[in-house]
């Protein structure tokens, strides 16, 4: 037998028990049928259907809010050591379980296993990294003052929702729900109805851990529904949510009425700059990884390319070649590159540009093709010869599609990036340190990288600018959302006090 049908008689045993039990609710720690009955997930490999799945409503929301309610006071006040040890099981849950998320993430979302299998990986390294700032979370200031001495510490804010995307949804829930847990908040998820299957392996390993029931909630559904609902919620005091920037929004919207605090992780048309002194080898590499792996559908994605003049025809030319060779297959075959897209609507929204470029006046260098007729699978595509006005240089794809747009100078390439709506990351390839130095600066972007892919530093702060987010994740910032300051004076004498009616 091949690794691919290796892998494959392993998914099937993973889904066995799925196929027969579909996959329920979680609240208060006892699996809960969705009170709109079942909706189906589908794998975009095959179209095939992979199992039933509880479809939530707004009473199933509020009573996942409800069960996060009642154990936020057991949580928030459990020692943090206790705490942290639960996490660090959970992290070892989520190694001793990382084939099975893999390949079940890879089914649910077409994602290939080259990329998924360090991707459940990755999300244990985020509950490690949170369960060791459990201690000082709660850690504040001393501020002295003439009269007082002041201290503050952070206190968790309270039962929150997380609301996840489809695109490497394990990684991406643990992001949210590490640091959230570790704040000593409890959480209602609300998994993307595209890819609900690792969401509920995680509430499995984290109730296997030592979690307490009701810690963690997964209702799954749709946003016009469990969405809605959990935002709307007055027992959730804060969203943190990762997707479309309408969406986010959307979001907005439903919860002001009830005042909530919200980070909001959105999308980007992120531009990858190449100047003519760059190291164009390393340069074409990164331009290649960070637009056609995980299949492109990733919010930090290197989606235009602005190349300088001077080296435009050469890197291009090699970018082509590059592009033809990357491997388009099955998921689960450790040799594929690129998967198939995860669901039929945004095949069709990613195919669309193809016929879009085209009315642009944007040449299809590569791909720009759908491939066969069983799954949702397309050619990595690179359109060339456009300008920062044509849609498929403005518009988030949100797939293996790359546009490709010249520039001569420093200043041309600066307006060219910045005229977009989004700000998420940027990426520079220069070996100019004050060129770099300057650019970065003035880049409207909330992340960049200079001559290096993205490389995630887990304390860093993870966010954008403008139409890409609001908010921070990572190290203390993800605290300083889920957590409220609170400041508390001390009198160290008896200083005057200002006397009102006393004659």
């Amino acid at each position: 037998m091949s690794v691919l049908d290796d892998n494959i008689a392993s998914l099937n045993g993973y889904l066995e028990r799925f196929r027969k039990t579909g996959i329920l609710n979680r609240i208060g720690g006892v699996d809960a049928a969705g009170g709109a009955g079942r909706f189906q997930t589908i794998s975009p490999v095959d179209k095939s259907i992979i199992c039933d799945v509880a479809h939530g409503t707004a009473d199933d929301i509020d009573a996942a809010a409800k069960a996060a309610h009642k154990a936020f006071v057991v949580w928030r006040d459990m020692p943090a050591l206790e705490r942290k040890k639960i996490l660090i099981r959970v992290a070892e849950g989520i190694e001793a379980r990382a084939e099975e998320i893999a390949l079940c993430e890879c089914w649910d979302t077409g994602q290939a296993y080259k990329f998924m299998s360090k991707a459940a990986l990755r999300g244990a390294e985020n509950f490690r990294y949170f369960a060791d700032q459990v201690v000082q979370a709660r850690d504040g200031r001393h501020l002295k003052s003439p009269t007082l001495m002041n201290v503050t510490t952070r206190v968790p804010i309270g039962p929150v929702g997380v609301i996840t995307p489809w695109n490497t949804p394990f990684m991406l829930s643990t992001w949210k729900i590490a640091p959230a847990l570790a704040a000593g908040c409890t959480v209602v998820h609300k998994p993307a109805e595209a890819s609900p299957l690792t969401a509920r392996l995680l509430v499995e390993i984290a109730e296997e851990a030592g979690l307490p029931p009701g810690v963690l909630n997964t209702v799954n559904g749709f946003g016009e529904g469990a969405g809605k609902a959990l935002c709307e919620h007055p027992l959730i005091k804060a969203i943190a949510f990762v997707g479309e920037s309408r969406t986010g929004s959307l979001i907005t919207k439903q919860g002001a009425d009830t005042l909530k605090r919200n980070h909001l992780e959105l999308g980007g048309k992120n531009p990858v700059i190449v100047f003519d002194d760059a190291d164009l080898d390393r340069a074409l590499d990164a331009v290649i990884f960070m637009i056609y792996s995980i299949n492109g559908e990733r919010c930090t994605s290197s989606s235009r390319l602005l190349v300088q003049e001077t080296i435009r025809e050469e890197f291009e030319a090699k970018l082509v070649a590059r592009v033809n060779r990357i491997k388009v297959g099955h998921p689960l075959d450790p040799e594929t590159e690129i998967g198939p897209l995860v669901t039929e609507e945004h095949y069709n929204k990613v195919t669309s540009y193809f016929d879009i470029a085209k009315a642009d006046g944007a040449t299809i260098a590569a791909g720009g093709v759908k491939v066969g007729d069983e799954g949702y699978f397309v050619r990595p595509t690179l359109f060339t010869g456009a300008n920062s006005r044509m849609r498929v240089a403005q518009e988030e794809i949100f797939g293996p599609v790359l546009t490709a747009i010249p520039f001569s100078t420093e200043e041309d390439a600066l307006q060219i990036a910045n005229d977009v709506p989004y700000g998420l990351t940027g990426y520079v390839w220069t070996n100019d340190l004050t060129r770099a130095l300057r650019f970065t600066d003035k880049l409207d972007a909330g992340m960049i990288w200079v001559n290096s892919e993205n490389v995630r530093h887990l304390p860093t702060p993870f966010g954008g600018v403008k139409a890409s987010g609001i908010g921070r994740d990572g190290g203390d910032w993800s605290f300083e959302f889920y957590m409220e300051q609170k400041h508390i004076g001390f009198a160290t004498g008896q200083h005057k006090i200002t006397k009102l009616g006393a004659g």
